[in-house]
Parts: structure tokens; C-alpha cells; sequence
């Protein structure tokens, strides 16, 4: 319900004319609002965000009708994942849930939604390259959101893929920060459209999960400017109401607490003034807490079954706050900055004003399932593709073995991130609908069985989770079992369902195809089962390099000597470990940038995917051959489906600098776009670039410069496989 006496009281503190319609607007929907709110066939409205001086406005007055133990209840999580609430004060109690790729349902929670949509990985939407993808995607999870009462998502989640390794690169957007920052724009827009929060994490370089409380990244000025932060401007740009930060230390200090990750970069740098919460049980000095800039303690306290962190001592902000005051080591100023924010960040959504819960979205499920099942058609990766043995002809009458991992088994990624979905539609399942009595399926299956079908598909991968890091290696048996199928039939087909790269060296070249299909959600078999039978044409492309050997890659090696990978939580808590120090030696020199700079060929490269046709480039233009400071240019050039079938392009716009006075990428991702073609259709693809997209970040004088000299702008179809270029000038 709509709070008017809220509303009045704006209106009486407001002096302006602008307070005064605003808060007309607001009871007018009220009473609207109130009409229908029995009505299933229309959403309860949701307005646009206030501004923050208007919502700042508003929480002074609900801020001013509390106590102090009422606010120090409010700056700690109550019950794992709610904010307090006081209905008679008009604040309601806040759910906060997990994660990017749709809503993990808390089953020992109350009023829990029955079901909730499985959506592909995070990083299958990123190798979709469609941010108009991203936008629907979010906006069917915000939607859910709704439906299920929750007030705040606890995603999009946006570390960059600095490791292969790392257990939650499934929950991530890859390792372009451009890429990335497009993404995540309109996925925040797309999400906050449905009135739920958005929460920007994990702030930030938290790129392992291998003892992620003990961890500590070590990064310079520049590289975190122009690597790490990038896609968390672009969130906060698009209107994201909250940041949580992450587990790791930055530069010797947990980011929780950290006063320059908190109040310089995030709040000074980078313009933020919502909410900041901490990651579950990730700080450990309440006053460094109170301090740094940061709101929210989650999840406040520790239980029972977690005697590691209950023998810390009194380490929760909440439990903490009354004797830091009685002590003067903090005043009753921080707590009301620490509750002001919550309240005003809730505010500018709406959350004191509508019902949070609202049932008409249950009936937009169907909806759900369709943008769940397009992002998988194009996020799946065709890697190889010999003699063009995909798509398989489905009357030819072959004989298609199926074996391997995953057939009967959605997996999704574990943790936070983990979504059960419904309606599941399995590997198996997927190939018998679209192949019928052609296909068979066996586990064991001997080497004369091998031999006479006449295609073998072999589903393989791995079990990423939050929690701890994996291999980069396939286990040794899935390995030799994709050299001896290979060797038996030339005509072995390799599914990939995976989080991240994988080692696949030692059998790329001796299978037949490759056919990358992430964790592709609850529907998403349907569309890999479309791909091999040609049904949908695969338009995605790699969002990460996926490298020859874990060796070549620009984070190795991270892990300490004597130290090893794990598999289980069993030490995610463990706070007698001690702390280890990451070093970001490479610089801005991360995933493609990396290889390209130390010579090192890939196995696959950045941007690259396959496709069932062909793509022709022409007509490079460029607006103009010089660029003034503060000036933009237009560069354009035609794509044309040059094959025999309908087809997706994802175009690739790379600037490099020929001549800088600092060590800069030979080339770096500046603009894309994906452009959907019949056979021998043309598109014109029209890319702008502003003095933003040359510069680089100086720190001798701690901001972005451009420097004069001449760039060379380049467009191709992966960051490999360049078509035109062309140079221009800035002046």
C-alpha cells in the first residue's frame, strides 16, 4: 500500500512546485492503484526512480522517526537475507535474494515462489554480444522478482575472467571490460525496470574463489581504472541502487572495510550514493565497517553450525554499534548515514509505496521460458565445425550415438547462483524429440558400438561453484574417453557444458566439431538440439581466450606453493588461513590483450564463434580522418550473408594506438554489433566513438587522457580474424 502520510509530508517539506506534482502524481496512482490491485490482468504501476535529492527529502523524515535501537537493528541483515522493517513506521521488511541468472528459491525461507525460471549462465548471455538480449533477460528475472516479493537482486554479478580457473566465471560477463560494461548496462535497465534493485557485485577484483576470505588482490591505479571498474561504472550509469562488495582483501585491506575501495573509488571515483552491503560474513573490524562508506552488514550475525566465525568475537556491525558509541570510537552520525541510505535508496525505487509482491508477473512464466530459450539459441559457440559435419541431416538416416556427462542433468552452476528452474527439459530428452529413433544413448558404450555409429555426439564438462576454483583441466577419465572416442570415429562431436575455458589441446583437432553450450538453463538443450539439426543457425562467439595450457594465461600462477585446489566448502570459512597475495603483474594486459602482447597463440581466440554461412565486409567508412579533443566520429561499413542460409554476424570494432607514451594493447574491444541477415542480405552496421574510446587512464594525474597521434581502427569478426582497417588522426 501507498504511504499518504509519507506523501503529505513531502509535500509540506518540499518548497518547490516540482515536490508538490511529484507527490500529486503519487496519490493519483494511489488511488489507481488501489482500484485494480485485486485485478490480475494489470501489474501494480511503478514509477520512474527519484532522483536522490528527492529521495534523500524523503528519508530525512522517515529516518527522523526512529530510534536509536531501531536504527542500529536496521544496519545488520536479520534472518540470513532481510532487511528489518518496521510496518508502523511505514517501512517494510526487505527480501533480498540471489542471483544473476534468475531466483534462487530459498526453500527454509517463507512465502517462497513455487518455481522460478533457469536462465543460461551469465556468461552464455555475454557470448550472445546482444545487450537488447541482456535487457530482456534482466527484465524477466526483475519480473519474477516481483512475483515472488523480492525487493532486491542480489546481481548482476561482474568480476572480470582473469583465471579460467575461477569457480564463479559462470556467474561473470567474460573478460572484455567493454563487453562487459554493455552487458551490464542494460541488463541493470532491463531489471530495474520491474521496480526490483539492482546489486552491482562483487566490488571488486574478487577473481578467484580459491580461500576467497584470505585472498588478497594486489592492482594498480590503472589497471583497476580501465580493467576492473569499468563494467561497474556502466552499471552504476544505468541507475543501479546497490553494490555489494566482495570477500578478498584490495591492496591489503578486506573490501568491506576498506575505506579507499568504499568511500574513494566507489562513492569518489565512480559517482555512487545508493546503497553499499557487504558480501555474507566478509568483514571482521565493525568500526573499519561503519567507517569506510559502507551500509549493510550481511548477513548481521553468525549461527550456530558456524563456530569458526562465532569464536571472532563480536565482530557485526549490529551486535557492535551501542558499545563502539558508549566507547566513542563511532557517533550516532554514522549510524544515521549507514540508515539514511537504506532508506533513501529504497525510497527512490518505490519499495515504501507499492506492494514489493506482486502475482500478476506469475502469469508471465511462458514469457520467461521463451527469452530463456532464445538466449541459449545465441549463446551456444560453434568452435570447430571439419568438413562441416554440423548440422546433421536429420533424414539421412545416420545412426547417432550419444554419451558422455550431463545427459539427464541440467546443471547450472552451484552456490548463490543455483536456480532449479522447471519444466526441464534434459540433453537426452532434447535429442530424442528432435532426432527420434536415430539417436541412441549409452553411458559404456564399446568400442565397436563407437565404431559403427555413424556420428558420436560426447557431452563432457565441468561442476563450477562459488566456494572454490577448478581445473582447467577436464578430469583424467573424461579426458581419455574424448581421445579414445575420437580415435574409433572420425566423426565425434564434442558438447562442452562448462562456466569457463577448459583444456581441450590434446583432442581439438582430432574430433569433428565443438559445439559450446555453457550452463544453457532449464530450456536450453532444446536449442543445442536445434543447432545440430540446423533448426537455428549458432550466431554466439567467446566472451573469454581460451588458452592452450593454463600455463600461458595472465593469472598464472596464483595459487601458493604447498597449497592446492579444492573441491568443497570445507575452508570457505576457514579464517586461520592465512592471507595470500594475489599479484596483478599483468596489468591491463588480461585475456586477448595478454596473448597478444606476449606473442602466445590460443587455442580460440576472443570474439570467435562459428556459423553455418558466411559473412562478407565492405564500404569501411570513417566520418572523418581527424578527430578534435571533445569531438565524436561515425565509422560504418556493410555486412553482406554471402551463404546459403539465414545467419547472425557479431561485428567487432578494436582501436589501437600506434604510438603511446605508456604500454598500451595492440588493440582493444571499443564497439560491436550483431546484425541478423538473410542469404545475400546487406546491413549497414554504424558505430560512434568519442574521445573516451582512445583514451587510456593516467596516474600521474589520476584520470583518463587522450593523447595525440594516430590510432588505428580495426573491424573484424573475432579479435583475431580482423577485415578492414584504417588509420585516423587525433589532434
Amino acid at each position: 500500500m501507498f504511504n499518504v502520510i509519507n506523501i503529505v509530508e513531502i509535500i509540506e517539506k518540499g518548497s518547490d512546485m516540482r515536490v508538490i506534482l511529484i507527490g500529486f502524481v503519487i496519490l493519483t496512482l494511489f488511488f489507481a492503484c488501489t482500484k485494480i490491485k485485486h485485478n490480475k490482468k494489470s501489474p501494480v504501476a511503478v514509477l520512474p526512480p527519484l532522483s536522490f535529492e528527492e529521495a534523500d527529502l524523503r528519508a530525512d523524515s522517515v529516518l527522523a522517526k526512529l530510534s536509536l535501537n531501531e536504527k542500529i537493528e536496521m544496519i545488520g541483515g536479520h534472518n540470513m537475507f532481510y532487511i528489518k522493517g518496521y510496518p508502523e513506521h511505514g517501512i517494510p521488511q526487505l527480501y533480498l535474494s540471489d542471483a544473476t541468472q534468475g531466483v534462487n528459491i530459498r526453500r527454509h525461507l517463507p512465502d517462497q515462489l513455487e518455481k522460478s525460471t533457469a536462465f543460461p549462465c551469465p556468461i552464455g548471455l555475454t557470448a550472445t554480444w546482444n545487450i537488447n538480449l541482456a535487457h530482456q533477460y534482466a527484465k524477466a528475472i526483475g519480473e519474477e522478482c516481483r512475483a515472488g516479493g523480492i525487493a532486491v537482486l542480489l546481481g548482476p554479478g561482474m568480476n572480470m575472467y582473469r583465471i579460467s580457473q575461477g569457480g564463479r566465471n559462470f556467474e561473470y560477463f567474460g573478460e572484455g571490460p567493454f563487453l562487459a560494461s554493455q552487458m551490464i548496462g542494460n541488463y541493470v535497465e532491463g531489471l530495474q525496470s520491474t521496480g526490483t534493485i539492482a546489486t552491482l557485485k562483487h566490488f571488486f577484483c574478487n577473481n578467484t574463489d580459491h580461500n576467497r576470505r584470505t585472498s588478497n588482490s594486489i592492482v594498480d591505479e590503472r589497471t583497476l581504472h580501465e580493467i576492473y571498474l569499468p563494467a561497474f561504472k556502466a552499471g552504476i550509469d544505468a541507475g543501479a541502487r546497490a553494490v555489494m562488495t566482495s570477500y578478498n582483501q584490495v591492496n591489503g585491506e578486506w573490501a568491506g572495510q576498506s575505506d579507499y575501495v568504499i568511500n574513494k573509488l566507489l562513492r569518489q571515483d565512480l559517482g555512487f550514493k545508493w546503497l553499499v552491503m557487504t558480501d555474507w560474513w566478509s568483514v571482521w573490524d565493525p568500526v573499519k565497517v561503519i567507517k569506510s562508506g559502507m551500509d549493510l552488514d550481511m548477513p548481521g550475525e553468525a549461527f550456530e553450525w558456524m563456530p569458526s566465525l562465532k569464536s571472532l568475537g563480536d565482530i557485526y556491525v549490529r551486535n557492535s554499534a551501542m558499545r563502539l558509541l558508549q566507547e566513542n570510537k563511532i557517533a550516532e552520525e554514522d549510524i544515521n548515514r549507514m540508515v539514511k541510505s537504506i532508506i533513501r535508496t529504497s525510497v527512490s525505487m518505490g519499495l515504501y509505496d507499492r506492494p514489493i509482491k506482486d502475482e500478476y508477473f506469475l502469469s508471465k512464466y511462458e514469457e520467461h521460458e521463451q527469452v530463456a530459450l532464445k538466449s541459449a539459441r545465441e549463446a551456444i559457440v560453434l568452435l570447430r565445425n571439419d568438413n562441416n559435419i554440423l548440422p546433421l541431416d536429420k533424414g539421412a538416416g545416420k545412426q547417432i550415438l550419444v554419451t558422455g556427462e550431463f545427459l539427464e542433468e541440467i546443471y547450472a552452476g552451484g552456490g548463490a547462483a543455483r536456480v532449479e528452474g522447471y519444466n526441464h527439459i534434459t540433453m537426452k530428452k532434447a535429442l530424442q524429440d528432435e532426432f527420434g529413433e536415430s539417436v541412441k544413448f549409452d553411458e559404456s558404450p564399446s568400442n565397436e558400438k563407437i565404431q559403427k555409429a555413424d556420428i558420436v555426439l560426447l557431452s563432457v564438462g565441468t561442476r563450477d561453484s562459488e566456494g572454490y576454483d577448478r581445473s582447467f583441466n577436464l578430469p583424467e577419465e573424461m579426458e581419455n574417453k574424448i581421445i579414445k572416442v575420437a580415435s574409433l570415429n572420425p566423426n565425434a562431436i564434442v558438447i562442452v557444458n562448462s562456466g569457463g575455458g577448459i583444456k581441450m589441446t590434446d583432442w581439438n583437432e582430432k574430433v569433428a566439431a565443438i559445439l559450446y553450450a555453457w550452463y544453457p538453463g532449464q530450456t536450453g538443450h532444446r536449442a543445442l538440439a536445434e543447432i545440430i539439426s540446423g533448426k537455428v543457425n549458432p550466431s554466439g562467439k567467446l566472451p573469454i581466450t581460451i588458452e592452450k595450457r593454463f600455463e600461458d594465461s595472465p593469472g598464472y600462477p596464483y595459487i601458493p606453493e604447498g597449497d592446492y585446489l579444492r573441491s568443497n566448502w570445507d575452508d570457505d570459512l576457514n579464517m586461520d588461513l592465512p592471507v595470500y597475495d594475489i599479484h596483478y603483474d599483468e596489468g591491463v594486459f588480461i585475456g586477448y590483450r595478454w596473448y597478444e602482447a606476449q606473442k602466445i597463440d590460443p587455442l580460440y581466440p576472443f570474439g570467435f564463434g562459428l556459423s553455418y554461412t558466411s559473412f562478407e565486409y565492405s564500404d569501411f567508412k570513417v566520418s572523418n580522418a581527424t578527430i578534435n579533443k571533445g569531438d565524436s566520429i561515425s565509422v560504418s561499413f556493410a555486412i553482406r550473408n554471402s551463404g546459403a542460409i539465414a545467419g547472425a554476424e557479431i561485428a567487432q570494432l578494436y582501436i589501437r594506438d600506434v604510438k603511446s607514451s605508456v604500454s598500451r594493447p595492440l588493440k582493444e574491444l571499443k564497439g560491436f554489433g550483431k546484425v541478423f541477415l538473410e542469404p545475400g542480405e546487406s546491413k549497414i552496421i554504424s558505430i560512434a566513438l568519442t574521445e573516451k574510446e582512445f583514451s587510456f587512464y593516467d596516474e600521474k594525474i589520476h584520470s583518463w587522457r587522450v593523447e595525440p597521434g594516430e590510432f588505428q581502427i580495426l573491424i573484424g569478426s573475432s579479435s583475431t580474424d580482423i577485415r578492414q582497417q584504417v588509420k585516423v588522426t587525433f589532434l
